[in-house]
């Protein structure tokens, strides 16, 4: 080993210091919560006895010539990246090594410097204790989804929309039932956070109710000790100043359908009379930003918008938008449209503009959680989303089901006792397997973040829930460029402690 003496050759390591208030704000999977306190390196005590080793299945990959991104499938921070200093210090615990013989190897730093790095790595978990395994992210979570479906009642005409557009409404009545019900599940299952997904069709279409219902959701909130979370899923047409405003006030969150620009989200997105609706949508955007609310845009990905994904990538990032992409995913009322599947060629080359977009403009933000369909790389966990675990959705006329792609096929009404518990017992219809349930997946690299992909597609295409997805090898192939992108980013925002948790030592 060369003898350091510079600060410069000092071990570095860095990760993101706070998880984006956006970062899970989409993300409904059944998984431990993301955000993370960070441990007091002062807590480790060493004794002489006590034997440290590199945790398996940690992957170093180059980032620049003196930066490495480190990846621990089970660690509490997904990635750490590490300088040369760093990088050498981890390979020397390719076996267990006690700290005398670790500050014997290391002379050239002071014995402060090796025992603060063995700390940090130690918490960042890319080290660990002899006879102690990494914590096995836990099967569940604190929060409880409802999707309150509103309206079928919808101003544009969607290629892939799974609903028939009946004129029907939610009553005002029934969606206070509904509130009701998630708050009787969410008491019975020990839930201390309730998310409220509104939507149809177009909810804005019945804004009046939205905010009626929220209303009367923060009270029992309030009443019953738990936090409540508010989203509008809407394609922004109808958006105005005055909705805008008091979404604010209620401290509602939006997100915006745009699926490309121009020609490209026009043509999945129209309205019902074939006019352009990306005009309108853009303006609500704006509208939003000018008034300091700032939507999260769901963007879905297709055969008819993968070559147009860089240019809504730089229009989104121009804005610093959160954003979300997701697989167009077939149904009843889409099969007609053939042109909307995508081959894995047509993905992965679109997927491989986007990523230079990115490059050029990293955000502020992480996008693991943004960037691959259901994929969610920001936190290790069992199941792909919390369909039959911690996921209500509610029709427009009390009924329950498991996942809106199939709003129709209900299990439960407003009026059980305990609708989750009748979800989650279903077993006749979509059942939303654990990768360990799944060919294929058990023993993948990417098992904790992937978690064999959205359980309906699967079926769709292979008759079967206990198999991996059929967009695997897009995940598979992206993934690395995913942890990549998200590694310059810390590398880009080492200095913005608001961003990157950085620790020289």
């Amino acid at each position: 080993m060369n003898h350091r003496s510079s600060n410069d050759n000092l071990p570095k390591v860095l990760w993101a210091s706070e998880r984006s208030e956006h970062s899970t704000d989409q993300c409904d999977c059944a998984c431990a919560d993301t955000r993370l306190s960070h441990s007091d390196p002062s807590s480790i005590c060493f004794q002489p006895d006590l034997l440290c080793h590199s945790s398996p299945g940690t992957r170093l990959t180059p980032l620049t010539d003196n930066w490495r991104l480190a990846l621990q499938p089970l660690g509490r921070f997904v990635p750490v990246v590490i300088n040369e200093p760093a990088s050498e210090f981890l390979d020397y615990f390719h076996i267990p090594r006690c700290p005398e013989e670790v500050v014997s190897a290391f002379s050239y730093w002071d014995s402060s410097v090796v025992e603060d790095a063995m700390q940090w790595l130690i918490i960042t978990e890319l080290i660990i204790p002899k006879g102690c395994t990494s914590v096995h992210p836990p099967n569940n979570t604190s929060t409880l989804t409802a999707w309150l479906h509103l309206t079928d009642r919808c101003n544009l005409r969607c290629a892939y929309c799974y609903l028939p557009h009946f004129r029907e409404d939610m009553p005002s009545e029934t969606g206070r039932a509904a509130v009701d019900a998630a708050f009787r599940s969410a008491e019975k299952q020990g839930f201390q956070q309730i998310k409220l997904k509104y939507s149809g069709g177009e909810p804005l279409i019945r804004f009046p109710l939205v905010l009626e219902l929220h209303q009367y959701a923060q009270a029992l909130a309030e009443q019953n000790g738990l936090s409540l979370d508010g989203v509008v899923l809407s394609n922004g047409t109808l958006l105005t100043t005055e909705i805008v405003e008091a979404l604010k006030t209620t401290g509602i969150r939006l997100m915006i359908s745009l699926d490309g620009l121009g020609d490209i989200h026009d043509s999945q997105r129209s309205y019902a009379s074939g006019r352009s609706s990306f005009a309108d949508v853009a303006e609500a955007v704006e509208l939003a930003l000018t008034h300091s609310l700032t939507p999260d845009i769901s963007i879905t990905v297709s055969g008819r918008t993968a070559a147009g994904l860089p240019e809504v990538i730089a229009w989104v990032l121009e804005r610093d938008l959160p954003f979300s992409l997701n697989f167009y995913r077939e149904n009843d009322f889409s099969t007609t449209h053939t042109d909307l599947a995508f081959e894995e060629e047509t993905i992965l080359n679109g997927m491989a503009a986007v990523f230079k977009v990115i490059e050029a403009n990293l955000p502020h933000r992480s996008l693991l959680a943004s960037l691959m369909d259901r994929a969610n790389l920001i936190a290790p966990h069992y199941r792909t989303c919390g369909v039959g675990q911690n996921y209500l959705v509610f029709d427009q006329r009390g009924q329950v089901a498991k996942c809106q792609m199939q709003i129709g096929k209900t299990i439960a009404t407003v009026h059980n006792d305990d609708p989750l518990t009748l979800i989650r017992a279903d077993q006749n219809g979509i059942q939303n397997l654990s990768f360990e349930e799944k060919e294929s997946c058990r023993d993948c690299q990417w098992r904790y973040w992937c978690a064999g992909g959205c359980p309906l597609e699967t079926y769709r295409v292979t008759g079967r829930y206990d198999v991996k997805s059929p967009h695997c090898n897009i995940y598979q192939s992206l993934f690395p460029e995913v942890l990549r992108l998200e590694g310059l980013r810390l590398l880009k925002y080492q200095d913005d402690p608001q961003v990157v948790q950085k620790i020289v030592l």
